[in-house]
């Protein structure tokens, strides 16, 4: 596709797009990744009370009720068994655990960690895809000024971060592994 437009425009164009990368768009990136996190972290504070559900509430009720049931079992047999009052075993109270796993700090702080890694791979994806395409419109603005058939050649042939970054296969990084035990 060529472009019909004067040198001048397409520097324009090319700077603006630049600042756009720059300024907006980067900003917005690393803006959403920290809306990400603070997400994550009023979903991980949520508290769940069995008052919020009736059926949750019922639950809770019938489960008390049970409890109530079976201290007075327990607390009968022990009688029967003659042992005192005071020694007797007994069943607690029924919890209703509010938040879950979420409730140990152990716990918050690996969900945490593995969120922000999330988030901050998420950004960089997002700034990637960000930079590429700016990239590929300064591209296309600067192709649509080549004049000769070298220049839109030498253009073609740049090669992709694709290219130049096989995948990696595990074969490969054990050899690796193996060559720098060798080396120690």
């Amino acid at each position: 596709m060529t472009i019909t437009m004067t040198s001048r425009e397409r520097g324009d164009l090319a700077q603006l797009m630049r600042r756009r990368e720059k300024k907006a768009a980067k900003s917005d990136a690393v803006a959403r990744g920290a809306q990400l996190m603070a997400d994550f972290e009023a979903q991980m504070a949520t508290r769940y009370s069995y008052d919020d559900d009736e059926v949750w509430r019922e639950l809770k009720s019938t489960a008390d009720c049970h409890i109530a049931e079976a201290r007075a079992a327990v607390r009968r047999r022990c009688d029967e068994l003659g042992i005192p009052r005071r020694f007797q075993p007994s069943l607690s109270d029924t919890y209703w655990f509010c938040r879950g796993e979420n409730t140990i700090p152990q716990r918050r702080v690996e969900l945490r960690r593995v969120a922000q890694t999330a988030a901050n791979a998420s950004v960089k994806t997002a700034i990637a895809a960000i930079e590429r395409r700016s990239l590929e419109s300064q591209t296309q603005l600067l192709a649509g000024g080549l004049t000769t058939d070298e220049a839109r050649l030498f253009l073609e042939q740049m090669p992709t971060a694709l290219q130049l970054m096989p995948a990696l296969q595990v074969d490969a990084i054990q050899l690796m592994l193996e060559a720098e035990r060798v080396q120690r």
